[in-house]
């Protein structure tokens, strides 16, 4: 209810830019013309399975180092734009000051991203990465729960929001490694109703692809309950390297 209250009063009060925090004209998403300028959007080239983009511009598409050294489940991962300066702040603020008016502009951008990558009809479902029932109640929302309805809505592909499951809270992931955070999320996740995915191709969806662990994780067990396929869409990849 208290994120209803306040999608409902920023459509009534004058709004704030979340990055340069300049008044925003009615209607406008929560970011300004100069902040939305300076979004580095992910461009080629970038690797082949997991979409990070490489610190070079010149070049093909080709697989990174962390693709070559370790499995990953889905077919291929594609984010939107780089997880850092305005992108980031608008994102932070959207999961943890409930600003979740801002998800229709975060709707847009996934859906140019999802035309930019794949034809139509490549996909039977979408799923969104959930959210520990903990985590859920302290936050109000899952936010790619969010994303997911958008993009069901703009795509036509319809979606399915308790098939995946997190049974298992895991610890906060940011400061471990690739390797750590594999190990971290193994397990957390499970799929109830496992005959609705069977056969299906089916796009994973979340907010942040940082090393691919949960993801990856997510993945592993859709294929195993019977998925055909599983990519996976985010608005933003963490880089490390710039």
């Amino acid at each position: 209810m208290r994120v209803l209250v306040k999608s409902l009063l920023h459509w009534i009060l004058p709004s704030q830019c979340y990055c340069c925090e300049t008044l925003l004209e009615v209607g406008q998403p929560g970011i300004c013309p100069a902040c939305l300028s300076t979004i580095r959007w992910i461009e080629p080239p970038f690797c082949t399975r997991c979409g990070v983009p490489f610190p070079s511009r010149v070049g093909e598409n080709h697989l990174c180092g962390g693709c070559l050294t370790r499995r990953r489940y889905f077919t291929i991962a594609r984010a939107i734009g780089y997880y850092e300066g305005s992108l980031r702040e608008v994102l932070h603020r959207w999961k943890y000051e409930e600003k979740t008016y801002v998800t229709s502009f975060f709707g847009e951008k996934l859906e140019e991203g999802f035309f930019r990558y794949w034809p139509r009809p490549s996909f039977d479902l979408i799923i969104p990465v959930p959210l520990h029932p903990k985590r859920l109640k302290e936050r109000g929302f899952n936010q790619a729960l969010l994303l997911v309805k958008e993009l069901s809505r703009r795509t036509r592909i319809p979606y399915a929001k308790r098939i995946l499951q997190k049974k298992i809270p895991t610890p906060p992931q940011v400061l471990l490694n690739g390797e750590a955070r594999d190990k971290g999320v193994r397990g957390s996740f499970h799929i109830q109703n496992a005959e609705e995915i069977r056969r299906k191709r089916i796009l994973l969806v979340d907010d942040v692809y940082t090393t691919g662990a949960t993801v990856n994780e997510c993945s592993r067990l859709l294929l195993k309950a019977g998925a055909e396929q599983i990519d996976v869409l985010t608005l933003a990849h963490a880089v490390l390297h710039h």
